[in-house]
């Protein structure tokens, strides 16, 4: 089957786009109650309400991110993706930043869960993820932004305005 690039992505690709981002945004900002709900347990004693529930949401959302990730890497398979606005370099780190976020957004989950259910070494593979997510999130809002303020060439809006 031979998909052709299409002018823009599919309402359900920029739906499944944003799900993901704020799942991510909820693991980056409330995931260390998880390490302290592990760690209380460790300890002998309970995890405050919060901590526990926070560390739930954790688990839950993970593996929510794993699934709408393969839903995603499907749907670019059978429903394209746009060509990139530009050739060259910015289309190369475009390329090679949207292969390092999907490589990210499957290994975390999975390195993630290995290290609830096993323990170290994986927890310790887990946790540099954090810092590598946070810069990888922080190049991909930068680059958006160039493209809309400087460049002006409606990158950014393919993530909100479905094709027809």
């Amino acid at each position: 089957m031979s998909v052709r690039p299409q002018s823009g992505y599919t309402g359900f690709q920029i739906a499944l786009h944003w799900l993901i981002a704020a799942l991510v945004l909820l693991q980056l900002i409330f995931g260390e109650s998880i390490a302290e709900a592990i760690d209380s347990n460790e300890r002998g004693t309970p995890a405050s309400p919060l901590d526990q529930f926070l560390a739930d949401t954790h688990y839950w959302a993970g593996i929510a991110i794993l699934a709408l990730v393969a839903a995603r890497l499907w749907l670019r398979a059978v429903a394209g993706t746009p060509p990139p606005p530009q050739q060259g370099w910015m289309a190369m780190t475009a390329k090679l930043s949207h292969g390092a976020f999907y490589v990210l957004l499957i290994f975390m989950p999975i390195s993630g869960l290995l290290a609830f259910y096993i323990g170290d070494p994986y927890g310790e593979i887990h946790e540099p993820g954090k810092p590598v997510l946070i810069a990888l999130i922080t190049l991909h809002v930068c680059a958006s932004l160039y493209h809309q303020l400087w460049l002006k060439d409606g990158t950014l809006r393919r993530m909100f305005v479905p094709r027809d």
